[in-house]
């Protein structure tokens, strides 16, 4: 039985060949169209007999997505971007204005005494965000403008006028006089927008008009140092002197960001200020002209490594309360020096300049949640906002004060590595530092006023706290530096 299998076998194995042969013959393309099964039982050894059997192919790969048209996108929102010219009143001054670095060439200069002063033009980008023509720019392309100009897409011009103002996001609102039924860029979220995401930056670099330049995210939530709300939107898409106050687009079309800095000595890299923080401010803008903020009333500190471990926390995150405005919004809903705010409205505070932006977002008036870790447990509170005249500060980064000479009744604190005094009106002035000590967040006129909570009046209270803190450990200090209160942390060595 096994014999006359393995006969009927070899015979249906040669009719194969033999019609592989004629397809070969006739014609090349049939041969490559022979089915997987077909060509696996063709090449099959007639003495092994194998049975027949399904050739089970390796799944096919994922399709990867197609790249978004860039023609076909850069055609669409051509309309909605346009470029701005500025005029300004020259000082007169000899030497490269400001402007002309940043915004491209300038009118005429050096009139003489007495006549008319000379002009200077600047320019700019914006986008429209409504039909009867408000355009958003940025602040510093139309700050202190006696004219403005607005060039768009079809060659038309129109007069603008400024309508709001916000320098501390760098955000300008303007209306063009007599417009209509214009095109409007649509805006998206910054915070869906991705590292890695293609965009598309539209301006006016050097003056040419409705330039396009493709890139990608390469970075959100950069400080660059430009203002108390850094939060920008790192692209390597060209942005150049004029694109300032342009769309940037994701490739949907909708705008995600401002372009507008430039980082000085960086090769291919800009920034934009995120559409979601015009989202905050825009209402504002276009009904009083101003931003008004909420205010906290207190002073904050970023949480280092050695902060952390001295409060017991899991990680350096959040931002330290240094010292509270007396009756203001914290206060008043029991916060306190020492604690360390972890969220805002239900948002992780990871990085303590968050803490100042997330505040800003909401107005005078308006309630907030804030959570903080006291004594290693989390506690929240509704605080109930100011409204912002002066800004909150940062303690880390204020003015550090001139050294005063070294007092008289001066002592040593060995375990902490320092020299000290009593300070008038109480605590303990810091007056140098043991050799070969680096205390790197007190310094010589600061005054210890706490350590771990403990009230330091002089140098024996002092001394007393020292002792209750275990050697090898971080001792939290809360220092007054100038007017300004705010904590370090200290390691002890391990005896």
């Amino acid at each position: 039985m096994i014999q006359a299998v393995s006969s009927r076998s070899r015979a249906s194995v040669l009719a194969l060949l033999s019609m592989a042969a004629l397809s070969l013959g006739g014609c090349g393309q049939q041969a490559h169209a022979t089915p997987p099964s077909t060509q696996a039982a063709a090449v099959a050894a007639p003495d092994a007999a194998p049975p027949v059997s399904t050739v089970t192919l390796p799944p096919a790969p994922a399709p990867v997505p197609a790249t978004f048209d860039v023609a076909a996108l850069s055609e669409r929102v051509r309309p909605m971007v346009v470029n701005i010219t500025t005029t300004h009143e020259s000082s007169g001054r000899e030497g490269l204005d400001p402007f002309e670095f940043f915004f491209g060439p300038q009118g005429g200069r050096g009139a003489p005494r007495g006549g008319p002063r000379p002009t200077q033009t600047a320019l700019g980008t914006g986008f429209i965000i409504d039909p009867s023509g408000y355009v958003v720019t940025n602040e510093h392309v139309i700050h202190e403008a006696s004219g403005v100009r607005v060039r768009l897409a079809d060659e038309r011009e129109f007069e603008a006028e400024v309508v709001g103002r916000d320098p501390k996001l760098d955000l300008a609102l303007l209306r063009l006089k007599g417009a209509s039924g214009l095109p409007v860029a649509p805006l998206g979220t910054s915070e869906q927008l991705r590292v890695g995401e293609h965009v598309l930056a539209v301006g006016n670099p050097f003056g040419l008009g409705h330039t396009v330049t493709l890139g990608i995210v390469s970075a959100k939530a950069r400080a660059i140092g430009a203002g108390p709300y850094d939060d920008f939107i790192q692209t390597d898409a060209s942005i150049n002197p004029g694109n300032s106050g342009g769309p940037l687009f994701n490739w949907r079309g909708e705008v995600v960001g401002i372009n507008t800095a430039i980082r000085a000595g960086a090769n291919g890299i800009g920034f934009a200020i995120p559409i979601d923080a015009l989202k905050d401010v825009l209402p504002q803008l276009r009904e009083k002209g101003f931003v008004e903020r909420g205010k906290l009333g207190l002073l904050f500190q970023p949480v280092t490594r050695d902060l952390a471990a001295a409060l017991k926390l899991d990680s350096p995150r959040g931002a330290l309360v240094a010292e509270l405005e007396p009756g203001g919004a914290a206060a008043r809903a029991g916060i306190k020096a020492g604690d360390v705010i972890v969220e805002v409205n239900g948002v992780p505070i990871v990085h303590a300049e968050e803490l100042r932006r997330n505040v800003a977002r909401n107005a005078p008036g308006s309630e907030i949640k804030v959570t903080v870790v006291r004594a290693e447990k989390r506690h929240e509170v509704v605080a109930r906002l100011d409204a912002l005249q002066d800004e909150e500060g940062d303690a880390a980064s204020r003015p550090r004060p001139t050294q005063g000479a070294r007092p008289d009744r001066q002592q040593s604190a060995e375990k902490l590595g320092i020299q000290v005094s009593d300070a008038a009106g109480g605590g303990v002035r810091v007056d140098g530092f043991a050799p070969g000590i680096n205390v790197q967040e007190i310094q010589v006129g600061d005054v210890i006023l706490e350590i771990n909570g403990a009230p330091v009046k002089d140098v024996a209270g002092l001394r007393a706290a020292i002792a209750k803190v275990k050697d090898g450990s971080v001792a939290l200090l809360k220092v007054r530096r100038g007017k300004v209160v705010q904590f370090a942390a200290v390691p002890l060595p391990a005896r």
